[in-house]
């Protein structure tokens, strides 16, 4: 994982992805014996979502922080103490060792990530974050109906402006592509975009989370490569634009 920011007419990126793999450590694969299945499923993790962030970093000269260990263990999109911050496998384990969970595995991605921002702040610049993840195209039995979701706070300009420009080139470039915006889930909602934004000015700090339909992705062929090019593009589109 790069540690250095990348510059674009002033502004500086990084890309991250916190639901990259379904790995679990050896000393934790006891608790997870018999839930091959649950890893493998959109719980375990986000698939496709590793090889977005890969090619959103590559364009645009970023650095990308990511996980390949599995949310299940410690779900690095969530706040500390919220409820589902480890999965029903881990929650039974004494605090001590849910603690231990905790400080290898969650606080490093977080201050690490955190750090470079703040390091790029100091030097007077301004910072893009993306965030790669993908989503399961049912769920609960309801489709989400979907390809790209781009989540975002609507109370800060800077995000609002940047998701509205890039799905905007998205149908351009793409007009059966359903793009949406803060769909499936609310910007709003928990996870470390959100929890960036408490630490970060909404003048200093941009943070999207990018979703993408795990149809797509399991599909896989010339679609989920033409996805990923089409991704790419229209944010450099719509990062042109909103310069202009």
């Amino acid at each position: 994982m790069s540690s250095g920011m990348a510059s674009r007419s002033g502004i500086e990126f990084l890309v991250t992805c916190e639901h990259g793999g379904n790995r679990i450590p050896a000393a934790y694969r006891d608790e997870f014996a018999g839930h091959e299945a649950l890893l493998a499923s959109h719980r375990g993790y986000d698939p496709g979502a590793l090889t977005m962030a890969r090619e959103l970093a590559r364009r645009i000269g970023a650095p990308l922080f990511y996980s390949t260990v599995s949310r299940l263990l410690v779900d690095l999109n969530r706040s500390p103490g919220h409820p589902r911050l480890h999965a029903e496998a881990i929650e039974w384990l004494p605090a001590a060792s849910r603690r231990r969970i905790f400080e290898r595995h969650y606080l490093p991605f977080r201050a690490r990530a955190a750090g470079v921002i703040a390091a790029t702040l100091a030097r007077g610049g301004r910072v893009i974050h993306l965030s790669s993840h993908s989503f399961t195209p049912v769920l609960d039995g309801i489709e989400r109906r979907a390809d790209v979701g781009l989540l975002y706070d609507p109370a800060r300009p800077g995000e609002a402006v940047l998701a509205r420009a890039w799905a905007a080139c998205l149908k351009a470039r793409a007009p059966g592509l359903r793009v949406r915006r803060n769909y499936p889930y609310a910007g709003t909602s928990d996870g470390f975009t959100a929890w960036l934004r408490r630490r970060f000015a909404a003048s200093d700090y941009i943070g999207i989370e990018l979703e993408i339909n795990q149809r797509i992705v399991l599909a896989g062929g010339r679609d989920w490569r033409r996805l990923r090019t089409v991704v790419v593009e229209a944010l450099l589109q719509a990062l042109d634009r909103v310069r202009a």
